[in-house]
């Protein structure tokens, strides 16, 4: 089903204005608080839906560079993804930004894909996969079949009951790249999720949806466990939703962007004509005069028609008058450590660092300080970069002991996503009635870059549907941006 990005035709009279610059227009400016790509997503898709009707576009980032919690870290000169590293083959948005911005995918580093993998419990290695270093297809086909037959040994037709959740979640999501014809505007989170069939799964845990797909004790607490812990930081305790999400960036086929993820939001923002305020945090939002005006911590005030929140609020200190009520949440922190060394084997009680797996994964136990470390990638046979995950700081003398040799290390604090439990509350979309959208209140369902596009193109529709005068839940006139626009994606 071919579907166009399409354009909408507004004809609104407005005036904004700074008190540093003449910003006089016959259409109202949007302000964007975060860079990232929800910010970056809102640019893109107003622009793309409207062919007039909205005047400038301005973006404050706090910090020096845009892309949010898209980040790379650069090791002894090597540049590697330090936040949100990998996107699914049907997340459609982001694959389009690819194309429209003529970004080169690259697929999973190999040990995601093709090398040895380890579930490590504090004590021992409960399972691992064989790992055969050799360039010949045969080897490596013979190798990834003998895993197969290992793994299935182990976890059984739990295996094809978890792809078979994943794939029911998959396409119950498929249904936010509709045609505007049938895929309406969306005023809550939650009537966005009850028109996929996705709702039902914020209201329990992942634990009780696993229940009721008869997954085997061992998958859950292994290999279901293991990806959550990996993917978004927790236990099977956070709801099914996020947890199906988790369990998708398992699926074959990941992806990302060649020289770092970010670039998106960079491209976006570049091909949105979008005023950029880099090293300015915004400090307060006030709405006087049915205006927005925006304080800054350089000390300047824009004053903005429409303004659209697109960094988590939860730990930014932005003040609203009039104030604003959303649900008390927390962030769940992921440490990300970056070391170019080598890891010690005598840590995992083995012989040598061929024995340790390229991927470890770990249980939810007390006894693990980490939830995973992974090779990055291999220099020479006694030095590699790795990437490990913990919930808390790994001090350095806790690091000297997983690692026999540290060259260089790099520590990371990111407030990478909602803390996940059920029943899930959500914050609004539009956040004092008028025009103050907020696109990071659907990350309590889940947070991806696909699902921050997903909702920030909901956020684009809302603002110019609401603009027209029309109601949000009806089907927007529209007209087609013409053949040089980009599908969606090829064929549901």
């Amino acid at each position: 089903m071919k579907n166009l990005y399409l354009a909408l035709s507004l004809i609104l009279i407005s005036t904004a204005t700074t008190g540093a610059v003449d910003l006089e227009s016959s259409s109202p400016t949007v302000c964007i608080i975060g860079s990232g790509i929800g910010g970056s997503s809102v640019a893109h898709f107003i622009r793309t839906y409207s062919s007039s009707g909205i005047g400038e576009i301005r973006i404050f980032e706090r910090h020096a560079v845009v892309g949010g919690r898209t980040a790379t870290v650069t090791l002894s000169g090597e540049t590697f993804e330090a936040g949100a590293s990998i996107l699914h083959p049907k997340n459609y948005h982001t694959l389009n930004y690819t194309k429209y911005l003529n970004l080169s995918v690259r697929g999973p580093p190999p040990s995601e894909s093709d090398s040895g993998f380890g579930i490590w419990n504090g004590r021992e290695f409960v399972f691992k996969t064989l790992s055969f270093n050799s360039n010949l297809p045969i080897i490596q086909r013979v190798v990834s079949f003998a895993n197969s037959v290992l793994i299935f040994f182990r976890y059984g037709f739990s295996l094809f009951r978890m792809n078979n959740f994943v794939d029911n979640t998959v396409n119950s999501f498929l249904k936010y790249y509709e045609d505007f014809e049938s895929r309406p505007v969306f005023e809550t989170v939650e009537e966005m999720l009850k028109w996929s069939g996705l709702y039902n799964l914020t209201r329990r845990t992942l634990q009780e949806e696993l229940l009721d797909f008869r997954f085997s004790p061992r998958i859950t607490e292994e290999l279901v466990t293991v990806i959550t812990r990996i993917n978004y930081g927790q236990s099977i305790s956070i709801s099914g939703l996020a947890g199906a999400v988790s369990l998708a960036g398992s699926d074959s086929g990941v992806w990302s962007v060649e020289g770092g993820n970010r670039q998106m939001a960079a491209g976006l923002i570049s091909h949105s004509d979008v005023k950029l305020h880099l090293n300015e945090e915004v400090e307060s939002v006030s709405f006087i005069e049915e205006k927005y005006q925006l304080n800054t911590t350089k000390g300047k005030s824009y004053q903005c028609g429409i303004t659209v929140v697109a960094t988590p609020l939860d730990e930014v200190n932005i003040q609203f008058l009039p104030g604003i009520s959303v649900p008390e949440r927390k962030l769940q922190h992921t440490y990300t450590t970056f070391i170019r060394g080598l890891l010690n084997p005598a840590y995992f009680g083995l012989g040598s660092v061929s024995e340790v797996p390229q991927l470890v994964g770990t249980v939810e136990t007390p006894d693990v300080p980490f939830s995973s470390i992974s090779v990055l990638k291999q220099h020479k046979e006694n030095d590699m970069s790795y990437k490990v995950f913990s919930r808390k700081p790994l001090d350095d003398a806790l690091l000297d002991q997983i690692f026999s040799v540290r060259n260089e290390t790099i520590k990371i604090d990111w407030g990478a996503y909602p803390h996940y439990h059920a029943p899930e509350v959500f914050a609004p979309f539009i956040l004092d009635g008028q025009h103050l959208y907020y696109v990071n209140a659907f990350e309590n369902a889940a947070s991806t870059m696909e699902t921050s596009a997903v909702a920030a193109e909901n956020i684009a529709r809302l603002i110019l549907s609401r603009l027209s005068g029309q109601k949000p839940t009806s089907t927007v006139t529209l007209k087609s941006f013409g053949d040089d626009a980009y599908d969606v994606h090829a064929d549901l």
